[in-house]
């Protein structure tokens, strides 16, 4: 296992010149250890090519990276010591899936019966150890993807495995179960794993942290937690969440806080700056109010939907949509009626040029 840490940027044009022309803007990261985790952001914000440049595959086109102090920025994946898992399983058809496990401990030219031991301890993690005499080639592509993984992860001395959203052709009800099993792995193992995905829910599952990324910039970096709580950046907070944060603008002057085009009392203890700002609030939060209630706002209901295990209410501030959970019990009011909905309170968020105000 390795601490990576990076001190890069990356443009794919020879003289970039403004920000739009970076993949990856200026950043300072560190992956620690032994630790697990993900990369989440949306398709080009730069994920991928973040993971390239660990692995060895793309050298940045400024700075470096350090495997454990060490500068290794235009070493090659092999001199790295690196394991990558990508999105489409690549694998051997006419070998067996013992014979695809043992083949990186094999080129390494590891001991027969380390390799037997290894082998049989990932596969019995995976649960194929009853498909180890099978030819790849009949297998189902969950299945290859699952072969994919467990060579990832054979190399007992491997300084990090990469996954390059390896779920993408797993079955939705297989994918919860590998995320588990890859949860439990890297409890065992102790591995560096890093794991690039669009998807929220596999990033929070699977990760201690979590890397948020927009426009080639990392914006957060933590655990689910902290990016739930606390959205240090109004990209996080629309991101992470279904749905996601309610952002509403604001402007502060003096004492009075005016929300939405409503005037509100500042917040006792809050030092708010004078100016434009904006309020987040996250669905969970949003409770019904009295009418006139301190930090409370009138909205027009305009969907009440039931959701099973809760209750989503959606209305208009002004011009601006908020959607509410409530739970299954909740007496809520119907479409075209008035809604008082509280938004400032401890779990309310200030922002100004879309960063998190301490």
């Amino acid at each position: 296992m390795a601490r990576i840490e990076l001190d890069l940027a990356h443009s794919y044009k020879p003289a970039p010149k403004e920000d739009d022309d970076y993949a990856l803007l200026p950043l300072k990261m560190t992956f620690n250890d032994g630790g697990a985790y993900a990369l989440l952001g949306p398709s080009g914000c730069g994920k991928t090519t973040m993971l390239n440049i660990m692995s060895g595959l793309l050298v940045p086109s400024h700075g470096t990276v350090r495997f454990d102090g060490e500068d290794r920025t235009r070493a090659t994946p092999q001199q790295r010591n690196i394991a990558q898992v990508f999105q489409f399983p690549v694998i051997y058809d006419t070998m067996t899936v013992a014979e695809n496990l043992a083949f990186p401990l094999k080129n390494r030219k590891v001991p027969a019966d380390q390799i037997r031991q290894r082998v049989g301890q990932i596969a019995e993690m995976l649960e194929m150890s009853h498909q180890l005499d099978q030819r790849a080639a009949g297998l189902s592509a969950d299945q290859k993807q699952k072969i994919s993984l467990g060579r990832g992860l054979v190399r007992p001395d491997v300084a990090a495995v990469l996954f390059d959203e390896p779920l993408t052709v797993i079955d939705p009800h297989l994918k919860w179960q590998l995320r588990r099993k890859l949860k439990q792995i890297h409890r065992e193992l102790k591995l560096t794993l890093i794991y690039v995905t669009h998807d929220q829910v596999e990033a929070l599952t699977f990760a201690d942290q979590v890397v948020v990324m927009t426009r080639g910039k990392a914006v957060q970096v933590g655990s689910a937690d902290a990016l739930f709580e606390r959205p240090a950046h109004t990209f996080v907070g629309h991101f992470i969440g279904s749905p996601g944060m309610n952002f509403l603008p604001a402007h502060r002057d003096g004492e009075n806080l005016s929300v939405a085009g409503h005037r509100l009392a500042s917040p006792v203890g809050r030092a708010l700056p004078d100016g434009a700002l904006q309020v987040g609030i996250r669905p969970e939060y949003l409770a019904l109010a009295q009418p006139q209630q301190a930090g409370a706002l009138p909205g027009t209901v305009v969907q009440v939907q039931d959701i099973g295990t809760y209750q989503m209410l959606t209305a208009k501030v002004g011009e601006h949509t908020v959607k509410a959970r409530f739970t299954p019990e909740t007496r809520l009011p119907s479409s075209g009626d008035t809604a008082w909905l509280q938004v400032l309170g401890e779990h309310t968020c200030y922002y100004k040029n879309e960063e998190l105000l301490a």
